[in-house]
């Protein structure tokens, strides 16, 4: 589970951004102050902290010094929001952040740097709820599984087998009558899983799909929920 700690007015810019705010294996925290980021940091251990440069008891460049030099704290990405002012760039360059925007926030530039720092792969189209079985093979080996949810690019499943990041899976759709849907994929995500829980989460990356792939899987999306 990544977990992001974002400051409260750049999480107001971003409260339309469903895909990433909520998505699957992302939890965000909301703080009203850098002060308060520090303070929940040392708590939950964040893989991702967006804060603003300027705030009435924290700097920003405070904020990143205090926890590039904790042990405990330094493991995590930094990404600062400042005004485009010549000091307060020159302040940025100096602090240890991994990086920076200027507001006012462009939330596509905000996404995209988030995105990176997450080493998570933005998507390319809003995913259905659904929950439709398949199957599939993978190294020679079959297995069994269920999609969660679905888009034109990829999808979250659950399975018993075991895949690892980079693993390309091939996945059989089972639906009401033919023609049988067929996609080949890679596994992009682990998501963790629940402790007692015999289901492995996975998010998937649709490759070599047809031209036409995109069509396709929304008509079949549309029938599924239908049923």
């Amino acid at each position: 589970m990544k977990k992001v700690i974002v400051a409260k007015e750049i999480s107001e810019v971003l409260s339309n951004e469903k895909s990433f705010l909520n998505r699957a294996g992302i939890k965000t925290f909301t703080v009203a102050s850098n002060e308060n980021a520090l303070a929940l940091h040392r708590t939950v251990k964040a893989d991702l902290i967006i804060a603003k440069l300027n705030t009435p008891e924290m700097s920003g460049e405070t904020l990143c010094s205090l926890i590039r030099d904790d042990d405990e704290l330094r493991n995590v990405s930094l990404l600062i929001v400042s005004s485009d002012t010549e000091n307060d760039l020159e302040r940025c360059i100096q602090c240890k952040a991994n990086a920076f925007i200027s507001s006012p926030i462009d939330s596509e530039v905000l996404l995209h740097e988030s995105h990176k720092l997450l080493n998570v792969a933005p998507r390319s189209a809003c995913r259905i709820p659904v929950s439709v079985k398949l199957y599939g093979k993978s190294k020679g080996k079959s297995f069994t599984g269920r999609a969660k949810n679905m888009s034109a690019s990829g999808m979250l499943f659950g399975t018993e087998a075991i895949f690892f990041e980079g693993d390309i899976i091939t996945c059989f759709f089972e639906h009401s009558g033919p023609p049988q849907m067929s996609v080949d994929a890679e596994i992009v995500r682990v998501v963790s899983k629940e402790a007692g829980e015999d289901t492995n989460w996975y998010g998937v990356r649709f490759v070599n799909a047809r031209a036409n792939f995109g069509a396709t899987i929304k008509a079949f999306i549309e029938k599924e929920c239908a049923v």
